[in-house]
């Protein structure tokens, strides 16, 4: 079977060490950017959706694990920025190739749970009175099997790579400067078109379809549907900021992605379409970790209560006027408005 050899740049076309030096400049930018405003907004998002998790109806539990795989995300952060700044990484094998790994998980597990926050919130503008208190452990269900699906499906991600170094040596490279196995053609194009259709194709097409299904619930009045033209106002805002964020953050990588991969699987000859290639695909990697600053902005912005419940003085008066419902109701689930 015909193997083919991925190298980390054509070196026929280009200078290696000027791209390397380009690329680390704009991870080492983009991520100390993203930096600060990702660590801070998703710290604050699980504090607020932590204390008001009740409100489980309105895809908070969705939006709680969205913003710990922004978490993960942002907490690896400084090694990277270390590593891309210095040129060398002294941490070891292990922690490299996790970080390498987080990257992807983040990206995947955001893109999931943006589909499971368009689908609860357009399911719930549409057809409300379908859903009930009970459904909350169906919703911890679909977060668990989410969360192992990424991972599991992520796994080939750092699997595929070729350490070149041990752990007592003295050669440091990391990320995209490991280079890729011997794997051939048939496998590759199977590993790459299933990320871009399970990854990519398909959120993006359930997104669209919720964002269009809510836009049209304004304009009819469906049996059962939300009466409150407020409600469904502020569902689409929700529906419509989960698209956004997916075609700004994901959407370019994956358009990208394809094009790299046969630059790495070196099938091009154009040496100024691959130097392109070489210098937009690391934007669009940047993109994609754009995502942990921009989903706190969400929360934000299309969330009522989130930036309501931020204020010092709304927060005690909420948690006590909840305590005296739940003494009045016997300890039920309540609604937010």
């Amino acid at each position: 079977m015909d193997m083919l050899w991925f190298n980390m740049s054509n070196q026929s076309c280009n200078n290696p060490e000027n791209l390397k030096t380009y690329q680390h400049h704009i991870y080492a930018v983009v991520y100390s950017v993203i930096l600060a405003p990702g660590l801070l907004g998703n710290v604050l998002a699980l504090w607020v959706f932590r204390i008001y998790i009740r409100e489980t109806k309105k895809a908070v539990m969705f939006m709680m694990n969205l913003a710990v795989a922004d978490l993960l995300q942002v907490l690896s952060l400084p090694l990277r920025i270390y590593y891309y700044l210095n040129d060398t990484w002294p941490f070891g094998l292990p922690l490299c190739m996790f970080c390498f790994y987080l990257k992807y998980v983040n990206m995947y597990a955001s893109i999931y749970f943006l589909v499971c926050i368009s689908v609860r919130r357009c399911e719930l503008t549409i057809h409300p009175l379908r859903y009930n208190s009970s459904k909350q452990k169906g919703d911890w269900l679909v977060c668990g099997l989410g969360w192992l699906l990424v991972c599991l499906c992520c796994l080939p991600f750092p699997l595929l790579r070729t350490p070149v170094y041990g752990m007592d040596s003295n050669d440091s490279h990391c990320f995209a400067e490991l280079p890729l196995r011997n794997i051939s053609s048939p496998a590759a194009w199977s590993l790459l078109i299933t990320a871009e259709l399970l990854g990519f194709i398909i959120p993006l097409i359930l997104v669209i379809t919720c964002a269009c299904k809510t836009a049209g619930s304004l304009k009819k009045v469906t049996e059962g549907a939300v009466p409150d033209r407020g409600e469904k106002r502020r569902a689409l805002k929700m529906v419509l900021s989960c698209a956004v964020v997916f075609l700004v953050c994901f959407a370019p990588y994956h358009v990208t992605m394809p094009m790299d991969f046969l630059v790495k699987a070196k099938t091009l000859s154009n040496c100024s379409f691959i130097d392109f290639i070489q210098r937009i695909h690391p934007v669009t990697l940047c993109l994609a970790s754009l995502n942990c600053s921009l989903d706190p902005l969400m929360y934000y912005f299309t969330t009522n209560e989130f930036w309501r419940r931020l204020s010092k003085t709304e927060i005690p008066e909420n948690m006590m006027f909840t305590r005296r419902l739940s003494c009045i109701t016997g300890g039920e689930d309540l609604d937010d408005d």
